[in-house]
């Protein structure tokens, strides 16, 4: 599935309020938070996950191990704070992207 810009736009304005749901530690990505990230997007879809690696090259790996694993789309990345999107079509009240 690929969004729009104007889709990417409207997903950074109602992620604005949000606070990182899932937070990948000195761990690293492990199958528990993968787990985790999991259920938070079949819960809410649009979510922000803070990354505590130590430069930009991790953070990236791990943002792309993220998307690659859970099937989620990057709508921004601002430092260690990456929003992602995943419609859950079995959800009773899903988000309503604006038409293209």
């Amino acid at each position: 599935m690929s969004i729009t810009e104007k889709q990417k736009r409207w997903l950074k304005q109602q992620a604005h309020h949000l606070k990182p749901v899932v937070i990948v530690g000195q761990h690293g990505i492990t199958d528990a938070v993968i787990a985790e990230l999991e259920i938070a997007l079949d819960h809410h879809e649009l979510l922000k996950t803070k990354i505590s690696a130590g430069d930009r090259e991790l953070r990236d790996a791990a943002i792309a191990e993220l998307i690659e694993r859970t099937g989620a789309m990057l709508v921004n990345r601002i430092g260690n704070i990456a929003i992602l999107y995943r419609a859950n079509p079995r959800k009773r009240d899903p988000l309503a992207l604006p038409r293209i």
